[in-house]
């Protein structure tokens, strides 16, 4: 099922999860938007390379057409503009997904909130939880003008997972991340009269560009990483969880998912995809499974 007609919104695709869900909705024939604030002009406080006009080459290059809007999604205005825009040159929105983020800087492991800095806390929650909300409250009414449409939240972690206190991200991280859940799972209700369907989604150990930085790594030789962090092994690119996102934008019954929250790996065993390199890692279940019952690491299984 192709989406030759069809038009997504991918707020937040500069890079990671973000970029390769545009490029896996733009390998289905998709007229994909991308957002972001990092432009070839300009850069985010993230203070990385990628930027938004790449991410819409490549999904040009995938066999989409991809549109590259700087935005600021804490502008109301800004994203007001960006869907009248939409509105104006298609007429319709059937993918809107809510991948906005950039809060990894604010991170500090092993802090409690008040040995957290406020501010950066607060930018956090601003960064991950405020985008996600504007952008839904602007382009939902062009979404519902036809029955099908999707909306995607990305989180990190399961609900499974997140149903405990992350204490090692903190307060604000954990906060973002479960929001991101019940966003969708608000969605799904007020959708459903309009037929349509929001999910959360979760990556899991995602081979990030900033993670294969971390390692000093590339893709091709990531298994590297494993001699220092032997739980690597069950990492996944993000062409993993793009494709998972694009199985569910094409799937005509999508609404069976509609409230829940979702993995790469989960899904992958629905649709039949795979990662890039034609493996299955399913990582949250790993990390239940392997890592927190101290076993020593093994992807035997969970790839």
């Amino acid at each position: 099922m192709t989406f030759k007609e069809k038009v997504a919104l991918v707020a937040g695709g500069t890079r990671g999860a973000g970029r390769a869900i545009a490029v896996e909705l733009g390998r289905t024939g998709a007229t994909v938007y991308v957002t972001g604030r990092t432009t070839r002009e300009r850069r985010s406080e993230v203070g990385r390379p990628e930027t938004i006009e790449k991410t819409a080459e490549l999904v040009t290059a995938a066999g989409g057409q991809g549109v590259a809007v700087a935005v600021d999604h804490l502008e109301p205005d800004q994203v007001r503009a960006l869907v009248e825009r939409i509105d104006r040159e298609h007429g319709r929105l059937d993918v809107l997904v809510n991948d906005i983020w950039g809060g990894d800087v604010y991170l500090r492991f092993g802090q409690r909130l008040w040995e957290h800095s406020l501010e950066d806390g607060l930018r956090m929650l601003r960064l991950g939880i405020d985008t996600h909300a504007i952008t839904s409250h602007c382009a939902l009414p062009l979404l519902i003008r036809r029955p099908g449409g999707l909306v995607v939240e990305m989180t990190d972690g399961t609900a499974e997972f997140n149903a405990a206190y992350r204490a090692d991200v903190g307060f604000f991280y954990d906060l973002v991340k479960v929001s991101a859940q019940r966003m969708a799972l608000a969605q799904a209700e007020e959708l459903r009269p309009f037929g349509g369907t929001a999910v959360a989604v979760t990556p899991g150990w995602l081979r990030s560009e900033a993670m294969l930085d971390i390692f000093g790594i590339t893709e091709e030789n990531w298994r590297d990483a494993t001699a220092k962090e032997p739980h690597f092994c069950v990492s996944e690119s993000p062409t993993y969880v793009g494709r998972a996102v694009a199985a569910l934008a094409t799937d005509p019954d999508v609404g069976r998912w509609s409230g829940q929250t979702l993995s790469s790996g989960g899904l992958a065993k629905v649709y039949g995809f795979t990662d890039a390199d034609g493996t299955r890692p399913d990582a949250w279940r790993y990390i239940t499974e392997v890592r927190e019952a101290g076993r020593p690491a093994d992807d035997t299984g969970y790839r």
